[in-house]
């Protein structure tokens, strides 16, 4: 089985559209053409009830907020699994190593235009976690509670308490017109992003009284109904339509991490797409031509789940990179796994 992500054509020439396609024996099966962007964001790898399958993200317009992600099995011939649409990106990986893969992806199109605001606007938009198996989609958001309190961690940092008091003396809708302080509108729209980002945090990640108590103390009084019920519809109208039940381990559960392979005793897993930040001084710029000598863990869904450098000269612009690479993971008895793969690369790659 292969697959293709190209260009398309137009006369023989490349056009400025994306189209993918799935190939085996003599057939091939087209995934998406005349799009905007498409991104293999797994190829290979198990999901264990599911069998070895391709994931393809794949966004349609360059205007549109959000894509769609189609998972394929790798059988022949392949078939569409599944598809999720109305996040604004996808990411499937093992991200605790526990052998089990995750797709992250945010509820963008849930939360664009939510009371006035884009999704665009947010740092922090509502994120899920989902868990294909056994053909269902499962939300196991839950078990990664640690990722979301650290996300209002940090914007419970950036939030000035005179600003939120400002906020909470406010209407909440924070309509404009011509009489309106368009700085002081400004400056309170922001708080009001944060004030959402927090709840969408708690409420995504399972903890919805928290997510309602912490939206009562932070937002005006005399809109507090009105606001829970626009996010409540929001999340109604998004990705949650499209999920089939919710992943029985819990937030706390303790999770037994997967055997890490050596590259030995495994088919390696190969680079699908890598790629590096320019060099940013003169000193990274010396660097460029150099050779550096990576160890990584690939997880099982072809992600680096860390990377240390061997010896030799290296620059945070490629160890920054090196998050965002992809590969077709490690292979043991017809599996793909948790493995070690040491990769030499030239530093302009």
């Amino acid at each position: 089985m292969g697959v293709t992500v190209q260009a398309g054509k137009n006369g023989g020439l490349s056009a400025r559209k994306c189209e993918a396609a799935l190939h085996w024996k003599t057939e091939h099966l087209v995934v998406a053409e005349q799009a905007a962007q498409i991104d293999l964001d797994l190829f290979g790898v198990d999901l264990k009830t599911n069998g070895p399958v391709a994931a393809f993200q794949i966004k349609k317009t360059a205007d549109e907020c959000c894509a769609s992600y189609q998972i394929y099995s790798l059988e022949s011939p392949p078939r569409l699994l599944r598809t999720i649409t109305g996040g604004g990106s996808y990411f499937a990986s093992d991200r605790d190593l526990d052998g089990r893969i995750e797709i992250w992806t945010d509820d963008a199109a849930a939360v664009d235009g939510l009371d006035g605001l884009l999704s665009v606007e947010m740092d922090y938009p509502p994120t899920y976690v989902l868990r294909f198996d056994h053909g269902r989609m499962l939300d196991s958001s839950g078990e990664f509670q640690d990722y979301f309190d650290d996300i209002i961690r940090r914007v419970r940092d950036e939030i000035k308490p005179e600003l939120l008091q400002e906020f909470k003396l406010s209407d909440g809708r924070l309509r404009t017109d011509l009489s309106s302080d368009l700085a002081r509108v400004h400056r309170l729209r922001l708080v009001k992003i944060q004030v959402l980002e927090i709840v969408g945090a708690y409420l995504y990640s399972g903890r919805e009284q928290e997510a309602w108590r912490n939206l009562t103390e932070m937002w005006p009084a005399g809109d507090l109904e009105r606001i829970r019920l626009v996010v409540a519809n929001a999340r109604a109208r998004g990705i949650l339509r499209q999920i089939d039940g919710v992943s029985k381990r819990g937030g706390r559960a303790r999770k037994n991490a997967a055997r890490i392979y050596n590259q030995s005793e495994v088919t390696p897993a190969q680079a699908i797409y890598l790629w590096r930040f320019p060099p940013l001084s003169l000193t990274d710029y010396n660097l460029f031509d150099a050779e550096a000598i990576l160890d990584l863990v690939i997880d099982s869904a072809g992600k680096v789940s860390s990377a240390e450098p061997v010896g030799g000269a290296t620059d945070a612009g490629l160890m920054s990179a090196v998050k965002g690479w992809k590969f077709i993971p490690g292979m043991k008895d017809g599996h793909s796994v948790a493995s070690r793969l040491r990769l030499i690369t030239s530093l302009k790659r």
